[in-house]
């Protein structure tokens, strides 16, 4: 369980600077540019790390489940709008947005049981974390100013 949350906490730190340096790749180049230097240089780092820890075993992918073949074309969805959020909302801002939607869509998934994930269901934990969340946005989002002024709700 501590690697688990160990690696989550690398992987969100990971998002977090990753997200950051395409806003400023895209400060430079359009969205499809970065978009393709993005995912290129992944896949370009992916396929060589695979290589060398799997070998040709990278390449056996059977019993595989059609759609999961189209994942990469969602990472071009994710990269897109991300940078475009990141530009309109500054990076706090766009990625806590992007995490909250996140952490929805995935009880939501679990809780329906979809895309082969085992079916959690739904309980009132759940719901209280995910208000806390959004709630904590608002709050952010807000930094001080009095609720109901036109400067704090057009931020």
């Amino acid at each position: 369980m501590i690697l688990g949350i160990l690696l989550g906490l690398i992987a969100g730190s990971l998002v977090g600077v990753q997200n950051i340096f395409n806003s400023k790749v895209n400060e430079r180049a359009s969205t499809w540019a970065t978009t393709t230097l993005v995912l290129g240089m992944g896949f370009l780092a992916s396929l060589t790390m695979g290589l060398i820890f799997e070998g040709k075993q990278l390449f056996e992918l059977a019993n595989m489940q059609t759609w999961y073949w189209f994942s990469g074309l969602i990472g071009v969805g994710v990269v897109t709008c991300l940078v475009q959020g990141i530009r309109r909302l500054g990076a706090t801002y766009a990625i806590f947005i992007m995490l909250t939607s996140q952490l929805i869509f995935a009880v939501l998934f679990d809780s329906f049981g979809l895309f082969g994930l085992e079916k959690v269901p739904f309980t009132l934990k759940h719901f209280v974390g995910v208000l806390i969340i959004i709630a904590g946005i608002f709050v952010f989002k807000l930094n001080g100013k009095k609720v109901g002024s036109k400067s704090a709700l057009n931020q």
